[in-house]
């Protein structure tokens, strides 16, 4: 099967828009971390 170079084209557009919005939503609400369990308690 030979892909032609439209084929080639939307699966590099899709493959780089689908990793550059993981790679934006991380991190989006502040670092990630655990929050210890004295935190937990204090927050009503």
């Amino acid at each position: 099967m030979r892909f032609c170079w439209s084929n080639l084209l939307l699966i590099a557009v899709v493959v780089i828009l689908g990793t550059a919005s993981m790679l934006s939503s991380c991190g989006q609400r502040g670092d990630l971390y655990l929050p210890d369990d004295e935190d937990r308690r204090a927050d009503p």
